[in-house]
């Protein structure tokens, strides 16, 4: 299970917070939230609803970040997409501009939607087959908890991103009302639990299935990793939750209930 005792200095030792009058703090509204929060209704029974806002609220916060870190807006840039999936966020991401690329293990994930997406890869998280300081911006939305290692993928993101350049890790708190994906809130009670549940009231097995496909994964394991990792840690902070909630992050325990979903950003 994930661990909530990490100690203060391993959260605000590294992190200098990110800076109150950067773009995506002021994007980071009440109203962005009620409209991100009220799409994940929408996750198993219209997918390309859910993730459609999702790609549109993700490829704005990285030109937010890209913007403010360099300069430059995505115009040229290289996004390497970690569990691209079936390609949602290809279409946002053209229309700034940039040369999106996602990776995918699973081939019928890539499929899923029917999408094609020119250039996506197939290839693990955890050993990407790129080299070296290869991509502007490596970003990976909703992933982290479904891979067994997320920290090596967190890894393998800094390594094939060029020095001054962007990584964004966002993923799901195991603890957080959505940690269990379509089996919550029933996870609260175990994630084999839940998954047993969910196969008994539907007669089959959930999509993300716990200890396979979908792992526990808390907010005090991302801070860990940010005091730990060789890149620059820029921020911290709750993706759902509007700006001036962003203290959450900083509370043991509560943070773990409380932050839904936690994005690190870092620069190399």
């Amino acid at each position: 299970m994930p661990r909530a005792d990490i100690t203060p200095a391993e959260v605000t030792g590294p992190l200098p917070g990110w800076r109150p009058s950067s773009r995506f703090a002021r994007r980071a509204t009440l109203r962005r939230s009620w409209r991100l929060l009220s799409s994940f209704r929408f996750e198993q029974s219209d997918p390309a609803v859910f993730y459609g806002g999702i790609a549109a609220d993700s490829a704005a916060m990285i030109a937010d970040f890209y913007q403010d870190i360099t300069g430059r807006d995505l115009a040229g840039a290289t996004v390497l997409d970690v569990g691209g999936g079936p390609g949602y966020f290809a279409d946002e991401f053209a229309r700034t501009g940039a040369r999106y690329i996602p990776v995918e293990p699973d081939p019928s994930e890539m499929h899923a939607a029917g999408l094609s997406v020119a250039g996506a890869v197939r290839g693990s998280g955890m050993a990407l087959p790129f080299r070296n300081d290869a991509v502007d911006i490596c970003f990976s939305s909703n992933v982290a908890e479904h891979v067994p290692d997320p920290w090596l993928m967190a890894d393998e993101m800094v390594r094939v991103t060029k020095p001054g350049g962007l990584i964004v890790l966002s993923y799901t708190v195991w603890h957080g009302p959505f940690g269990g994906h379509e089996t919550g809130p029933w996870h609260y009670l175990g994630g084999e639990y839940a998954a047993r549940r969910y196969r008994r009231m539907h007669g089959r097995e959930p999509k993300n299935r716990f200890g396979t496909s979908l792992f526990a994964v808390g907010a005090a394991d991302g801070l860990r990793w940010a005091s730990a990792t060789s890149a620059d840690v820029r921020a911290l902070f709750p993706r759902y939750h509007p700006s001036w909630a962003w203290w959450l992050v900083r509370i043991p325990l509560i943070r773990e209930l409380l932050v839904s979903n936690l994005v690190v950003v870092a620069t190399k």
